[in-house]
């Protein structure tokens, strides 16, 4: 009997533990109220808190999709913060493809033009949205998603906000066909042949 409590017990305790950690999984919390970066020998005042990368932004074109981002590499404050951003760019007709970002939510917000999102969740099932400016839609943690402007005539732009000061981005063609995996096991995998396969790669690989 005792033996039985004592395991309801630790149980309990287990799945408290399991649960606060879960509640609380993202961007660790700090002790400070910024973090500098190591052997950091410069004036903290507000330059260090200031990024300017995105001056000019809104008014250059982009011959293909483009994204300039905010994030912990860009500006180093960030580390701590659980906040970065981008604005990606899409000129007509372009493709931000299938990827993935594991350590955040994504909150798209349209600021000019059209787009078609989609993600797709653990039971594979498809959503999608065509949003007009002003629009914002959330693409949910670690889920597969992508954005298309699907316009042949005009661009649009978007500003995203992560839950993150480093969300990371896995891109699906790139992790699966650039990284080095074996031809046959990836025409097994895609029920393709090798031929297939290596086509799909070069079409892929960096142009020189």
């Amino acid at each position: 009997m005792a033996s039985n409590t004592l395991q309801h017990a630790l149980f309990l305790l287990l799945s408290a533990l399991a649960t606060s950690y879960i509640a609380h999984a993202g961007d660790p919390d700090i002790l400070t109220d910024f973090i500098l970066p190591p052997n950091f020998n410069g004036a903290v005042d507000g330059t260090f808190f200031t990024f300017t990368g995105m001056r000019g932004i809104l008014d250059a074109t982009t011959p293909t999709f483009n994204v300039t981002k905010a994030s912990m590499a860009e500006l180093p404050a960030l580390n701590g913060q659980s906040v970065s951003y981008a604005i990606l760019r899409y000129p007509a007709g372009s493709v931000n493809p299938p990827h993935t970002h594991p350590r955040s939510a994504e909150l798209l917000f349209l600021i000019d033009g059209e787009l078609e999102v989609g993600f797709v969740d653990t039971t594979n099932k498809l959503y999608t949205q065509t949003l007009q400016f002003g629009d914002l839609f959330v693409f949910p943690k670690g889920l597969v998603h992508y954005q298309y402007n699907n316009n042949a005539n005009y661009t649009a732009t978007a500003i995203s906000a992560f839950g993150s000061a480093n969300a990371g981005t896995v891109s699906v063609p790139g992790s699966v066909f650039t990284t080095g995996i074996d031809d046959g096991i990836l025409a097994n995998s895609f029920k393709t042949d090798v031929a297939t396969i290596q086509k799909i790669k070069a079409g892929l690989a960096p142009k020189p």
